[in-house]
């Protein structure tokens, strides 16, 4: 069972950036998945996650901005980020849990870091 960030990188603000999680071992059938990010010295944040039926939940700070989809023929969850600012910067790490709202976690990523410059 594993978990695999990509698409992070550096980009001016404004500009957008799509992650991806290959997920390999088990099936969004039967897990929601979840993007969270990771400032040093300060708390993990949920982003958004989607569940098992579809349905979406983001954070405050990244609602009209950032877009959660799944690909289920690749095992793949996406995050789709616009209009990124500086403060987006962070690791970005996907997770397998067990429902949207939950505190029950499968399995994580290892992150992709994303910096947005001013």
């Amino acid at each position: 069972v594993e978990l695999k960030e990509s698409g992070g990188g550096l980009v001016q603000s404004g500009g957008s950036l799509r992650l991806s999680c290959v997920a390999s071992g088990f099936s969004f059938d039967d897990w929601a998945m979840a993007w969270f990010r990771q400032i040093p010295g300060k708390e993990r944040d949920e982003v958004s996650c989607i569940g098992t039926d579809g349905n979406t939940t983001y954070g405050e700070s990244v609602k009209g901005r950032f877009t959660i989809s799944t690909e289920k023929s690749k095992n793949t969850v996406y995050l789709q980020m616009n209009s990124l600012q500086p403060e987006d910067t962070a690791v970005y790490r996907c997770a397998s849990k067990l429902r949207c709202g939950a505190y029950y976690y499968g399995t994580w990523g290892q992150g992709t870091q994303v910096t947005v410059s001013s």
